[in-house]
């Protein structure tokens, strides 16, 4: 075990890798391994937000004024906004104050929030890279918040040409720059999950406390090891599917921000991973059987969190019929779905990973998130797929907006 906070083990039938692939693949991972870490400490890689070298484009005092509002709005879309909402579930046992999330276009959703909610006394956080996501200004103008000095609303974009930075200098609003070198799904560990981390009530330098444990050439076994092979299922194209089973409602959002930085990252060239969030023990009853009795094209991460309660079933009246229910709490019924289920992939050698939580605190979260920023990066570079760029999505906004702009003229 590499870390404190956090258990992980691969369970993987050695005869299941391609032998050839693997010892190509094991030459060039420690070639890329001590690239990322020598450019890390340089200031315009996309690794340096792992960097102790790393610096935030906000003094904390500068956020002072806005700690006094309990009411957050955080306004985003995919790495923009996930990073935040996994942050806000797994630290829910700290967050005092109200966050409320706009990642999608719900118009029911939107209008009930604008009907209810007071503006004047409610923080607007707004986050887009480009500072032209057509989702998040439509949000933004749906609420119609922008007026001339407002001091409830904060502006993080790339300090270049767009829409929110024109706003934000026109209007004289607070203003965050993003780092241009890091894309969205990248930026969790930098302005962008570290502003509302911080307005949350969250000690933000805890977050950056182990997220270069992985980076530690001593201990970098565990990231070496899932890497290659991860990265010898990609190229094999077994296995496609990663079923992210999650035994922690804590961790849902979280696992989201991986189904997207996988997805995104490596997606490309027919090549790709299909992640799936997968919430347990409820989906035993619905997918379990699929799982297991369908088709071999599925691995399975399994995530939980290690959780003390004291809160014991009393089964007095039921002695009879459930009396292996006595003294249990709901967190030990769930561990043992758990176990039941490890049991079965091991006796049918099917694939699966496993991490257990043993932590809930910011470092936890911190190095979670970099673990998989740094895996899904390096099996990218190991499979010769750029993990960076997004073409395919890139093409449909483009034809989003003409699609718009014809409607208009037509329109008008």
């Amino acid at each position: 075990m590499i870390s404190k906070n956090i258990y992980h083990k691969n369970f993987i039938p050695q005869n299941y890798l391609n032998k050839k692939i693997n010892k190509k693949l094991n030459k060039n991972f420690n070639k890329i391994f001590l690239n990322i870490k020598k450019n890390s400490d340089h200031s315009k890689d996309v690794f340096h937000s792992l960097s102790k070298k790393f610096k935030l484009n906000f003094h904390i005092k500068d956020l002072y004024n806005f700690k006094k509002f309990n009411s957050i709005v955080i306004i985003g879309m995919g790495g923009s906004i996930l990073g935040a909402e996994g942050i806000h579930q797994f630290m829910a046992n700290k967050v005092k104050k109200k966050i409320y999330f706009f990642d999608n276009l719900d118009e029911k959703k939107s209008l009930e929030f604008k009907n209810t909610k007071n503006f004047d006394k409610t923080l607007f956080l707004i986050i887009s890279k480009s500072g032209h996501t057509l989702e998040t200004l439509s949000n933004l103008i749906f609420f119609n918040i922008i007026k001339k000095n407002s001091k409830n609303i904060i502006i993080i974009s790339e300090k270049k040409n767009n829409i929110l930075f024109s706003l934000a200098k026109k209007f004289n609003l607070f203003y965050i720059e993003h780092k241009d070198f890091i894309g969205g799904r990248y930026s969790v560990l930098s302005e962008v999950g570290m502003v509302p981390a911080y307005l949350m009530g969250l000690n933000i330098k805890k977050f950056r406390q182990n997220i270069k444990i992985y980076l530690n050439t001593k201990k970098k076994s565990f990231l070496k090891e899932s890497s290659l092979l991860l990265a010898n299922f990609l190229l094999q194209k077994k296995y496609p599917n990663l079923v992210f089973l999650n035994y922690s409602p804590r961790l849902e959002k979280f696992l989201y921000w991986c189904q997207q930085l996988i997805s995104e990252s490596l997606g490309k060239k027919g090549k790709g991973f299909f992640p799936i969030v997968s919430n347990s023990p409820k989906d035993h009853h619905s997918l379990l059987q699929l799982y297991l009795a369908g088709p071999k094209d599925k691995m399975f991460i399994i995530f939980s969190l290690e959780e003390k309660s004291n809160i014991k079933l009393n089964v007095k009246k039921f002695k009879k019929e459930m009396g292996y229910l006595k003294n249990k709490t709901l967190s030990s019924i769930k561990k043992s779905q758990k176990d039941a289920m490890l049991n079965v992939l091991k006796k049918n050698r099917i694939p699966f990973r496993e991490f257990i939580v043993k932590k809930s605190n910011e470092e936890t979260i911190g190095e979670l998130f970099a673990y998989y920023i740094l895996e899904t990066a390096i099996i990218g570079k190991l499979t010769n797929i750029n993990p960076f760029d997004q073409p395919a999505v890139e093409e449909i906004k483009v034809l989003t907006k003409k699609i718009l702009s014809k409607s208009t003229k037509n329109y008008l």
